[in-house]
């Protein structure tokens, strides 16, 4: 299925969705780099880096959202999406309630903070590969002749659609 929400032509959310995982991932490493040095000025890095992350991910999410809700219903890539979505609302969660316990003292932020933010960041590993399956191998977002009930990708089968279902031009 093709996406509903674009940007000069491509798909919106697959082109926005990089900037927060990057921006997310990279503030957990400035809080490694803050714990092993015990500079506090990383963890300030970290902060601000995690503000832009989240802010962006919110954008991202309504993209994610236009193109999730015209996914025909009963299909796998609805499932899968529908997975992807919830995941990554847990991880802004994650990372919001991580910004909102820093916001006191983004250079010296709890362990609770770090926790909640190494959470956030495996929990968005597993999200970013279901985006992945929903883009790469059931083609939401890409085409309209897409298989939308493909198997998955750790399967090790084919993800064409088979010839008995192909439309005929």
């Amino acid at each position: 299925m093709e996406s509903r929400a674009k940007l000069f032509g491509h798909p919106a959310h697959p082109v926005l969705v990089v900037f927060p995982l990057a921006l997310l991932a990279t503030s957990l490493i400035f809080d490694i780099v803050h714990w092993i040095s015990g500079n506090g000025y990383f963890s300030g890095v970290a902060f601000w880096t995690m503000t832009v992350g989240i802010i962006g991910g919110l954008l991202a999410a309504i993209f994610g959202l236009i193109d999730w809700a015209a996914i025909p219903q009963g299909t796998r890539a609805k499932s899968v999406g529908q997975l992807h979505g919830i995941g990554n609302a847990i991880v802004l969660v994650l990372f919001i309630i991580s910004w909102i316990i820093r916001s006191y003292a983004p250079n010296t932020p709890s362990v609770f903070a770090y926790i909640l933010s190494v959470i956030g960041v495996i929990i968005a590993l597993g999200t970013a590969w279901l985006g992945g399956e929903l883009v790469d191998r059931l083609g939401v977002g890409i085409d309209e002749g897409a298989n939308l009930n493909a198997s998955s990708s750790l399967s090790g089968q084919s993800a064409a659609v088979p010839a008995s279902e192909r439309r005929q031009i």
